[in-house]
């Protein structure tokens, strides 16, 4: 298991250390039993407590117990969205590749907080690291008959000699004069008692106001609380009036149990009532997750979120807090009712989400995004997909309409890695027994593979086809800033994971290539994962 370390707990150990020799120093002598505990915390000391009673220990803090610092976990009721990390597949008997888009990105917010606390990083999904990223690859053209342009490159693997990396672009088109479409948002807003500290409904509350401030008079607002039970703050309310609605939310307490389930429904009933044709009907949840009180199975949830979906009316989910984080339920949620996932740590991230990025969160412009993957077993041995774990599909999934997958808002980026094992890359042969009773007829191609990308409309319920050969000459020494910069987050990826296949990858190499690839960097997003990645090694050993 990965430890942590800092100065000031060399400090405390040396001091330590001479106490146990001399009697003196502010403990006294030490006798062995865990009579006095030594507190630090992330950000320093917390404290130093004597007699028999164990202090009470904020999670991420540490302690002594005469041998060794001992650590203290967050709340283990965090729970965590997660899957198994996709082995290597022959490419001569298992071709096709199948999954669902994603562009969520909560897993990097609740990376850096972890981090920033001096946590090993739990539940992460590579693809949402990468994803949390903006990158400039080519817009579709105008005119185009589909909402996203494709690309790809393909060059040697950063951390695994003898291989290839691919890396598969989609870029969504940006709406114009989406001030023009007018919106039908409900604030559906946990109010219970787990969100009564500061990095929660207060900073819930901060959020919501930098939302209204991008909403107008086309819009309807309403708001609904819940705790215990559901209550209707503000029903079919002007976005024009901010100020009235501000009030409202500023005087948001915390305190109760969750009903989360009851707090839906109501939210669902009343975008229902003011539904608008042709416009953007959401609600926005913002929680921790933990919905405790009447039908809180996530099954139940997601057979809500579903059939409303499948209605016009999306949900994307806003986290909060720490200690109690249910990211699994809040992922399922925002997965399945076409909407996106982020996870708030603190307001400039809430900047970033519903105001910087105001159009890709709130506007859709293309849902159940499925993308299929079939490579070439004349040029690729074996091929491995990086992240997308929790987001894998049946390969019959692709063609089947009845199937939900991902959503593309205005703008969004889609970037997707695949690790390649090159025919002739040394790596002694096929995966698997060749087989008895059928025989693989391949055409002579020298193409790498062939991505092919599902998707309907917003509101279609017949899928479109595009598809993209990636040919032998997509392979190239010199890559773009996007493919160094993204790459690097993967790599980053597989490192705080500690995947099985990280190969030789390191901080330094991390730091190499993304620095080498920050760019204009306006919000200053690829400076500030430098700064994550220098941290993470100063305090993981």
């Amino acid at each position: 298991m990965k430890r942590y370390i800092s100065v000031i707990s060399l400090v405390l150990s040396l001091t330590l250390a001479l106490s146990l020799f001399t009697g003196c120093g502010n403990a006294g002598p030490f006798d062995g039993s865990i009579h006095e505990l030594y507190m630090r915390a992330p950000g320093g000391i917390t404290g130093i407590s004597g007699g028999m009673s164990t202090p009470a220990m904020a999670p991420g803090a540490e302690w002594f117990d005469g041998e060794e610092w001992r650590y203290v976990p967050f709340d283990e009721t965090e729970e965590y969205a997660s899957a198994p990390e996709s082995p290597f597949k022959d490419a001569l008997t298992s071709p096709l590749s199948t999954f669902s888009s994603s562009v969520d990105t909560a897993s990097y917010s609740i990376m850096r907080r972890q981090i920033a606390h001096g946590m090993e990083p739990a539940g992460i999904r590579i693809e949402e690291l990468i994803n949390y990223f903006d990158y400039s690859y080519p817009a579709p053209k105008p005119g185009s008959e589909h909402p996203f342009s494709i690309t790809t490159e393909v060059s040697a693997c950063p951390w695994a000699p003898g291989h290839l990396l691919a890396q598969i672009a989609i870029q969504g088109m940006r709406l114009q004069n989406t001030e023009e479409i007018a919106n039908n948002v409900v604030f559906l807003i946990d109010v219970s008692g787990s969100m009564n500290s500061a990095n929660r409904l207060p900073l819930v509350i901060e959020s919501m106001k930098l939302l209204l401030n991008k909403l107008g008079e086309n819009d309807i607002i309403s708001i609904v609380t819940y705790a215990g039970s559901d209550r209707i703050i503000a029903d079919s309310v002007s976005g024009s009036e901010t100020r009235r609605l501000t009030r409202m939310i500023d005087d948001l307490k915390a305190g109760g149990s969750t009903a989360g389930a009851s707090g839906l429904r109501t939210a669902y009933e009343l975008a229902s009532k003011n539904y608008i044709e042709g416009g953007n009907n959401r609600i926005i949840l913002a929680t921790d997750g933990d919905f405790n009180v009447g039908e809180s199975s996530v099954d139940a949830i997601i057979k809500l979120v579903e059939a409303e979906r499948d209605r016009g009316i999306f949900i994307s989910v806003l986290g909060y807090g720490m200690d109690n984080l249910k990211d699994n339920i809040m992922e399922a949620i925002a997965s399945n009712g076409n909407g996106n996932y982020a996870y708030i740590d603190n307001i400039q991230e809430a900047k970033k989400v519903l105001v910087d990025e105001f159009d890709s969160t709130m506007f859709t412009i293309a849902k159940d995004v499925k993308i299929q993957v079939e490579f070439n077993p004349e040029t690729v041995s074996a091929y491995r997909l990086i992240g997308y774990d929790t987001r894998r599909l049946e390969n019959e999934d692709f063609n089947n309409d009845q199937k939900d997958a991902g959503e593309i808002g205005s703008g969004h980026n889609v970037t997707v890695f695949y690790e390649l094992i090159p025919i002739g890359g040394g790596e002694g042969g096929t995966l698997v027994d060749p087989l008895r009773y059928s025989q693989t007829i391949t055409t002579g191609s020298d193409d790498f593979m062939t991505v092919k990308v599902r998707y309907k409309e917003p509101d279609g319920f017949e899928s479109k086809l595009v598809e993209h050969v990636v040919g032998f000459d997509a392979l190239q020494k010199s890559v773009s800033d996007n493919f160094l910069f993204a790459s690097a987050v993967a790599e980053f990826g597989l490192i705080v994971t500690d995947s099985g296949f990280r190969g030789n990858s390191s901080l330094s190499s991390v730091l190499s290539r993304a620095g080498d690839a920050l760019g204009a960097d306006v919000f200053g997003l690829r400076a500030e994962f430098l700064e994550l990645v220098q941290r993470y090694g100063q305090i993981a050993w």
